[in-house]
């Protein structure tokens, strides 16, 4: 084992309530994990050298983004695998269906071991996770043939959460549901609440910070009604704590702060696959102008939001602290809900292992707008080493920062344009 999982003495920097670490190469966004009072933290055993996979490690639970699953980016229901063709994803996304892609081989999503529940037809991408659903959750939240029922309890769950939690997505309500689900079909209940107990709670005012992030201006009264709806549909005595009013909103900022972001996409590998492909120049040419057509083409007419998302509870990842210059990062090359902790550099024995919580673009900037990027977001102020090697810095916030890129952007332009009249 390449780690060990330590108390650290000092406020850890585990926290996030509006991003998700999406680790794709179509987007990047910060984690979502959970400040711990006198912080644990993740320190190397031994050597790990750069790229060195520190863990691979599946969530407890995990759930695709209502709103990414409404506009029909297809995922198993389980590992949230990408089930589309990255030839059917591509076509999708580009508002293009007579598109072909080339190499289409390249492509490992397999329809024919596609699954649905044979009582309410979602689909998983295999027999096996068919399987472990049903063991693990999918009996309690199955709704047979109301699925589409509207007036279902849990229809009228996902239907007011979606109308509280716009995209860009950030947490679901099914992650709760699944919690409880799991809870429900366990046969040692005690054991899967001590597994969810491993994920730090917050103070009652913190906990009203993070309703108010994630819910806006109305929360108390949207967290009021999500509770209502939430008991409704899966109340349980043996999880009495969680259906009282402290209780569930405990649990909502469990999963606001703790729940990692995912995100997959078969396109995506379809490309990662090409790219690796031994082409000569020609043919290397031609293929990497496609692709590169096929993402201007994708931006026009579907933005930025390429990939299934959704989130899941990790325990042995919500350890990794946050540091602005990070020495592991996360994601999901597997094109499931496997999470990798990989090495960005080389790390010695007894170092801690930490994450960013904040994008490249995020961490280039100056302290102070890290700071407050960090402390409305995550709660918490980063005392890392590039923090603290900046305190004498001039204080220029993220606005300040954007006006001044802004006029050099426009300085830019002026000069290209004299240059041109020239």
């Amino acid at each position: 084992m390449f780690f060990s999982v330590r108390e650290t003495g000092v406020p850890g920097g585990n926290l996030g309530i509006h991003g998700e670490n999406m680790q794709t190469p179509h987007r990047k966004a910060p984690s979502r994990l959970i400040e711990l009072p006198f912080g644990k933290g993740l320190f190397a055993k031994k050597s790990i050298k750069k790229g060195e996979n520190i863990f691979t490690e599946r969530p407890l639970v995990s759930a695709q983004f209502l709103w990414n699953t409404l506009y029909k980016y297809k995922a198993c229901e389980y590992c949230l695998r990408a089930l589309e063709t990255a030839e059917q994803n591509a076509r999708r996304l580009s508002g293009n269906p007579g598109l072909s892609l080339p190499h289409p081989e390249l492509c490992k999503v397999r329809p024919e071991l596609h699954q649905a529940c044979p009582q309410c037809q979602v689909m998983y991408c295999c027999s096996e996770c068919r399987q472990a659903a049903a063991e693990k959750y999918h009996r309690v939240l199955c709704l047979g043939p109301t699925e589409d029922n509207p007036d279902h309890p849990i229809n009228k769950l996902k239907d007011a959460w979606r109308s509280i939690h716009y995209p860009p997505e950030t947490s679901s309500i099914m992650l709760m549901a699944k919690m409880v689900a799991a809870v429900k079909q366990a046969k040692d209940k005690a054991h899967w609440q001590k597994l969810f107990s491993h994920f730090c709670s917050r103070t009652a005012n913190e906990e009203e910070e993070i309703a108010h992030k994630l819910l806006g201006e109305q929360f108390k009264g949207q967290l009021a009604l999500l509770h209502s709806l939430f008991t409704s549909a899966l109340f349980d005595e043996h999880l009495s704590r969680w259906f009282v009013p402290e209780g569930f909103r405990s649990l909502f900022a469990l999963v606001g702060t703790n729940g990692q972001g995912i995100g997959t996409s078969s396109l995506s590998q379809w490309v990662h696959a090409c790219d690796a492909l031994e082409l000569p120049v020609q043919q290397r040419e031609q293929l990497d102008s496609f692709i590169d057509q096929l993402y201007k083409d994708i931006d026009k007419e579907t933005g930025d939001f390429l990939n299934c998302e959704g989130s899941g509870l990790f325990i042995l990842q919500s350890t990794c602290n946050h540091s602005c210059i990070p020495n592991a990062e996360a994601s999901f090359p597997d094109n499931n809900f496997l999470l990798h902790l990989s090495a960005l550099c080389d790390i010695s024995p007894g170092e801690e292992i930490c994450i960013s919580y904040l994008d490249c673009c995020q961490r280039d900037r100056s302290r102070h707008s890290r700071h407050k990027i960090l402390r409305e977001n995550y709660l918490f102020s980063c005392s890392c080493p590039k923090c603290v090697s900046q305190m004498e810095e001039q204080d220029v916030t993220s606005e300040e920062e954007e006006e001044a890129e802004a006029e050099g952007e426009t300085e830019g332009d002026e000069m290209e344009d004299e240059m041109t009249d020239v």
